[in-house]
């Protein structure tokens, strides 16, 4: 994505790249392009060396190093580009946010239906009040594409175009295995967060920019299998959001509950959609059941339609002649503009933070699911108020699968049971490995 985002930026001057991997880099055409540009293993050198003279950061790294990076590019100053999902813990996204603010950069999460027309058309229709009030959202994508549900592999020899102990950053070591990197690493909790963390900043925009979400009040999550390494291979999540100031022609938006599916789960098909439609647009779909109509999107808000049939013409509150193609050139844009006078991008760290908080405490919560409870969220607190005291936690190592005269067994292997609490606040704010550190949290 890295490659991707760079080459609708190339109205800039791109002067150095920093990549953990350079076989894969060279491999895939992305030094050949900018021969000028200096390279870099590790994106700390790069940032002692040329600080003082770059202008503008763009972050396609791995989940779990997005937020160093660019917590370290906006306390020198640097505008950021970040890929979604913003950050890979709660702690981070609310850092980045605030870090953004007190800086008075220009940024960008890297969700490009934002800049789309497909969110700005659900966006009017849900303040126009064209579906009445809405109590609840289910959402799905088609993900995972990437092995997920797996045990951790043995250890291989790396390649020496490879600099692993840069690609591990912040989180705990571990052997090199082939299955990590190039993308693999979306499926592993150490560096990735699933189809949720990968989807969820595409499929669920739409719905927290519409229905004007904030933190969650409750959420629940189960899966299939879930191991101590990867994510499972399916997941289902459900938040629930209190009522909260409406927008537009709505006064008041009630409480919702908003369902979460991926690894080919499905919700229930809404009355009056025709058979045999594929409610699977561009990598999901989004339903929003409203007190006088349905109405459906695809992945980026894409396609948005009422199941009515109706095509509303009213008031266009999100004016923007952008689309998706030009996300970059919206942050760009806004980089070169003076902070007092800037507009804002389409999906700036202000909005995108508290954004992807909501979907990666989606990933903490189907982490948690073996305490077989509805968690209570403290958003303004980053906890969880509802886990007893003493309360234990332990996930599956190996699932020791085999046949034994016909029969399918598990002998399976657990972790050792750990404090519940302690698990949950390690998901909320990860404990960086020596070496590697984020600034403080602005007040």
């Amino acid at each position: 994505m890295g490659f991707a985002n760079l080459k609708k930026m190339e109205t800039e001057n791109i002067v150095a790249l920093s990549d953990v991997d350079w076989g894969y880099a060279g491999k895939n055409g992305v030094f050949d392009r900018y021969p000028n540009a200096k390279k870099y293993y590790d994106f700390r050198k790069m940032y002692d060396e040329l600080g003082k003279s770059i202008d503008a950061v763009m972050v396609a790294t791995a989940d779990h190093t997005h937020a160093i990076v660019a917590a370290d590019a906006i306390t020198m100053g640097k505008h950021v580009y970040v890929q979604k999902p913003l950050t890979h813990s709660v702690y981070e996204s609310r850092l980045l946010t605030k870090l953004a603010k007190k800086h008075k950069i220009a940024s960008q999460m890297g969700n490009q239906g934002a800049s789309g027309s497909g969110v700005r058309q659900v966006c009017d229709w849900i303040w126009n009040g064209e579906i009445g009030t809405v109590k609840r959202v289910d959402v799905f994508t088609d993900r995972p594409i990437w092995p997920q549900g797996l045990s951790r592999p043995e250890p291989q020899n790396k390649p020496d175009t490879l600099d692993w102990d840069s690609f591990i950053g912040p989180a705990p070591m571990r052997p090199y295995n082939s299955i990590y990197t190039p993308w693999n690493w979306r499926g592993w909790w150490d560096f990735g967060t699933g189809a949720l963390g990968d989807m969820a900043c595409h499929m669920l925009h739409p719905v927290f920019k519409g229905l004007q979400l904030g933190y969650p009040t409750h959420i629940q999550g189960s899966s299939t299998m879930l191991l101590t390494e990867s994510a499972p291979n399916a997941e289902y999540v459900k938040y629930t959001f209190p009522a909260r100031k409406g927008k537009g022609s709505v006064a008041q938006y009630p409480e919702v509950d908003v369902y979460w599916y991926d690894g080919g789960l499905q919700p229930e098909r809404p009355k009056g959609v025709p058979a045999g439609k594929n409610l699977n647009d561009s990598g999901g779909g989004v339903i929003f059941y409203g007190t006088k109509d349905t109405l459906i999107c695809g992945c980026y808000g894409v396609n948005p339609w009422l199941v009515s049939g109706r095509k509303p013409t009213g008031k266009q509150w999100v004016n923007s002649s952008l689309t998706a193609n030009d996300h970059e050139k919206d942050w760009i844009r806004a980089a070169k503009e003076n902070a007092s006078r800037r507009k804002e991008t389409t999906s700036p760290f202000s909005e995108a933070g508290p954004f992807n908080e909501m979907v990666v405490l989606g990933v903490a919560a189907v982490r948690l699911q073996s305490l077989n409870q509805v968690l209570n969220w403290d958003g303004q607190n980053m906890k969880f108020t509802n886990i007893p005291a003493g309360a234990k936690i332990k996930t599956i190592i190996k699932d020791g699968f085999k046949i034994h005269d016909g029969h399918p067994t598990f002998n399976k292997t657990w972790t050792d049971p750990v404090d519940a609490n302690a698990f949950a606040e390690e998901l909320i704010k990860h404990t960086y490995r020596a070496g590697w550190s984020l600034p403080a949290m602005p007040a």
